[in-house]
């Protein structure tokens, strides 16, 4: 039997994103999201929630790129001047190895998140985060107990298998990236499950991350394996918008039109795959 969670990232991030994602959900086949608590578009997102009861929400933890939910006073090492986080995991990675990064600070910021969404009346299904940060030694542990005090029992491993490379263009940069993120996300599962929590048994979407048009998915589907899968796309409605403000070179709109068209919808069903999304999960 295989069964598929495919995972919208960054809803509350811009209008535009949140748009795309509601639109992958009724006419698509995403059914599930993550919920930036700190994005600049988040109360949007929480209304749209409202009416769609069939999407699974997480929440997309997030110590880089955005303003800290928590009072800028309260994390001062994880914040400049400006109280904004880290622009990216690099600069984050670098300071945390340092030791400039106070591991109290995260806590007290990934608490303030997870409460902000509890208090807005969303029924938290998972958690996962920016640009992947929590499955890193050390934050790991902080995320893990948060889930739990919660009542979350389910999260995001993004170790996708180091063998598969689903058609995309081969980029060494990306091949080392993903194969380090691989091997510590492999880590991170075992410690989850040794503790309860549950997560899908294989990621995919990690090499062509920002790029997941039709074919990627078509091939991802078409090599999925028994159990549960997760993929993980980034729709988005208005790529100049987006563009402007976030320098990642993802391509938005062929991401929505891939996940609502008719291929992809198609194939699933052809397939007899069943779509469901981190509620479903089973936790030790």
């Amino acid at each position: 039997m295989k069964r598929l969670i495919v995972n919208a990232d960054d809803f509350g991030l811009n209008p535009a994103v949140n748009r795309a994602i509601i639109d992958g959900h009724a006419s698509g086949c995403i059914t599930s999201t993550s919920l930036m608590a700190g994005g600049p578009a988040y109360y949007e997102a929480i209304g749209m929630a409202d009416a769609c009861p069939g999407l699974g929400i997480g929440v997309h933890l997030t110590l880089v790129g955005e303003r800290p939910v928590a009072d800028p006073s309260r994390v001062p090492s994880l914040v400049d001047g400006e109280g904004r986080l880290p622009e990216n995991y690099l600069q984050f990675l670098a300071r945390f190895l340092l030791g400039k990064v106070a591991l109290a600070e995260v806590r007290c910021e990934l608490a303030a998140q997870l409460d902000k969404v509890a208090a807005d009346g969303i029924a938290v299904s998972h958690v996962d985060s920016h640009q992947h940060l929590h499955v890193f030694p050390g934050i790991l542990d902080i995320v893990l107990d948060l889930a739990a005090e919660r009542s979350i029992r389910a999260l995001r491993i993004p170790d996708e298998p180091l063998l598969f490379t689903g058609g995309y263009p081969f980029a060494v940069g990306r091949i080392i990236g993903r194969t380090g993120l691989s091997l510590l996300a492999g880590w991170a599962r075992r410690k989850a499950r040794s503790r309860g929590f549950a997560a899908p048994d294989f990621f995919f979407g990690m090499l062509a991350g920002g790029n997941m048009q039709e074919q990627y998915i078509l091939n991802i589907i078409n090599a999925l394996p028994p159990g549960t899968s997760e993929i993980m796309v980034h729709p988005g409605n208005d790529d100049i918008s987006l563009q402007a403000l976030y320098h990642w070179s993802y391509h938005w709109q062929s991401e929505l039109a891939a996940v609502t068209g008719k291929p992809v919808l198609g194939q699933l069903a052809k397939q007899g795959i069943d779509l469901v999304s981190f509620r479903e999960l089973k936790h030790g």
